[in-house]
């Protein structure tokens, strides 16, 4: 290559070439520099052309978070060992009644396993909130927090908002009062510390003899229950709780508890596709953030012998998550229910409930059982270590959404103010107002009018002393005895009660059953149920009962009566507006959830659009 040039030039090249070289890298390097400080004051001068990383933004929904975690997701997905991914699947009991030892085992479960979250059961506020803030503190990650609280946290604190179980809001026609409701326990659930309700009972009870759901639907026409869990889902959510519809796929149509044993729903896949799986199938639609599955069998589901839909892969995966497209948290029912335990003991159902595709498992009977249980079966390749992963992150996902990754303590301070606001109780009398459901009034009885020289009394079975109702009944008319008597009254107490009424024009009559919730047997003696049916043939007497409209069904005349209201629980707002309705002061707004029998088919109620007034005395 260098033949031709003269040798003295020829001689001296490879050191010219390396310091042209070093000259044009020193000269690059210069002007690099130059460059970076140019872009340097361009990006602090013109940021809009230099964007940095968005920061993120919590989504309006649970379903957009798992979608699109967080960056704290990750950072703390990456701190878990393969056990603890495994431990975050986990939801366990807890009482804030049971004691320091009880507190301590509770304790031990979060600090030696690392579960992912608690749900709470009965106690008080306070001491909730006090073991809940010792709770968190212990834990590795923050744990979510949920109750089973159909009827706000009252169902199972003491000194707590309590608000009508769903077979009274069934009566309601205007929906907005159950979204209203539902918004209040949202903020009651915030100011405890919590962040999922299991609710609502998207349940079509169809079945009188339903030993479980009965009460706690909105009732049985599948488009008013889709309606109102709904309401009452957005109310929770929109205020940022999870609401978890339950109990998929649709527990109405049962006459077994699977608290205690395994129901079996016989029906086919198209009365399943058009009634039991609507309801849940719009709360889809509409961004419900959880779905709890419940112990049942179901053979045209799955035909594998005593199989509960819980541990069903066609159920939980190929009809709940693919075909319904079910992107947001599914939750077992609890483990320790005889619908789960009676096939399979604890860890294998545990195991089996993860590979059909929960996300999440709720109550166990023994954490360390189904850790191990789990293990197992990610080492013999029934489901894999992925798929926890996924399911993890989901977990941690909807923390991140209710606000974990920014934990603070509950306040202790004004707690019970702060948890029995005025708004709820005017809510209360809201929602009971607009129940109350008048099933009869011949020849115009209500609203009761008080002449001259009409006597009137009340009484009251299943209490022990006058009752709220009869307190409230005393406001508006001159009454001139109360009277009270034993559900399980003798033929001697009924004897004597009938001759104190004798001579009364109208006798105001309150039924109530052995709880302040509703029932499903009442429990009167036979002697007392042939007094109500007395009663309700004399054409003198106004009847109300304070209980589950299907407990009509007990007595036997009750149809008879002159006058009839359904109240639906012995609710202290439900006693006030019974009466309220008795003397005109309240529209008869309600409609019957339910069918009762062929006197009171489903919708069936005497409305009054504006109140029945009574005329002074």
């Amino acid at each position: 290559m260098h033949a031709n040039l003269p040798h003295p030039i020829a001689s001296r090249l490879p050191a010219l070439c390396i310091w042209l070289l070093c000259s044009i890298l020193l000269l690059s390097a210069c002007e690099s520099s130059d460059t970076s400080k140019a872009y340097a004051r361009d990006e602090k001068d013109n940021p809009e052309f230099f964007p940095k990383e968005a920061p993120y933004t919590r989504p309006g929904s649970l379903i957009e978070a798992i979608e699109r975690p967080s960056p704290w997701v990750d950072s703390v997905f990456r701190t878990l060992s393969p056990e603890e991914r495994i431990a975050q699947l986990i939801i366990i009991e807890a009482f804030s009644n049971k004691g320091p030892k009880y507190e301590a085992d509770v304790m031990n479960l979060v600090r030696k396993y690392k579960v992912g979250g608690i749900i709470y059961f009965q106690g008080g506020p306070v001491r909730q909130a006090i073991l809940n803030n010792r709770l968190q503190a212990a834990s590795k990650v923050p744990l979510l927090i949920s109750m089973d609280a159909e009827t706000g946290v009252g169902m199972r604190l003491d000194s707590t908002v309590q608000y009508p179980f769903q077979m009274m809001m069934g009566a309601i026609e205007d929906n907005g009062l159950i979204y209203r409701m539902g918004a209040e326990v949202a903020e009651e659930f915030k100011r405890l510390g919590m962040h999922v309700n299991f609710a609502p009972v998207a349940d079509i009870n169809n079945n009188p003899q339903n030993p479980i759901i009965s009460y706690r639907a909105f009732g049985e026409d599948k488009l008013d229950v889709t309606a109102k869990s709904l309401a009452y889902m957005r109310g929770m959510q929109e205020n940022g709780i999870i609401a978890v519809a339950k109990h998929f796929p649709g527990h109405g149509d049962t006459d077994v508890d699977s608290h205690y044993d395994l129901p079996i729903i016989p029906h086919d896949r198209a009365r399943l596709d058009s009634l039991e799986l609507y309801p849940f199938r719009e709360l889809i639609k509409h961004g419900i953030g959880g779905i709890m599955v419940a112990h049942m069998h179901m053979p045209e589901l799955d035909t594998t012998m005593n199989l509960p839909s819980t541990l069903s892969r066609p159920i939980v995966t190929n009809l709940l998550k693919k075909k319904l497209e079910f992107k947001g948290l599914v939750f077992t029912d609890a483990m320790v229910m005889k619908g789960v335990t009676k096939y399979f003991p604890p860890g294998e159902a545990e195991a089996r409930a993860l590979i059909a595709g929960n996300d999440v498992l709720e109550r166990l009977n023994s954490v360390p059982k189904a850790i191990q249980a789990i293990k197992q079966a990610i080492a013999l390749g029934y489901i894999t270590q992925e798929e926890i992963d996924a399911r993890c992150k989901k977990m941690l996902a909807a923390k991140a959404w209710v606000g974990l990754d920014r934990y603070k303590p509950i306040e202790l301070e004004n707690l019970y103010e702060d948890l029995n606001p005025g708004i709820a109780d005017s809510t209360n009398h809201a929602l009971a107002e607009a129940a109350m459901t008048l099933l009869n009034n011949r020849k115009n009885l209500l609203p009761i009018r008080q002449k001259k020289r009409k006597t009137i009394a009340t009484l009251s079975f299943g209490v022990v002393r006058p009752s709220i109702f009869q307190r409230e009944v005393n406001k508006y008319a001159r009454i001139d005895a109360n009277f009270v008597l034993s559900r399980k009254a003798n033929a001697k107490e009924v004897k004597k009660m009938k001759q104190k009424l004798r001579g009364y024009d109208l006798v105001v009559v309150g039924l109530y059953g052995p709880s302040v919730a509703p029932s499903n047997r009442l429990g009167y003696s036979k002697e007392a149920v042939d007094f109500v049916s007395d009663l309700a043939r004399s054409n003198r007497t106004v009847m109300t009962l304070f209980d589950n409209p299907y407990t009509l069904n007990q007595f036997p005349d009750i149809h008879k009566s002159r006058a009839l209201v359904m109240a639906y629980q012995a609710h202290m707002h439900a006693q006030v507006a019974a009466a309220k309705l008795l003397f005109g002061k309240i529209p008869a707004r309600g409609k019957l959830p339910v069918t009762v029998n062929r006197h009171y088919p489903y919708g069936h109620g005497i409305s009054k659009d504006k109140p029945l007034l009574a005329v002074n005395p």
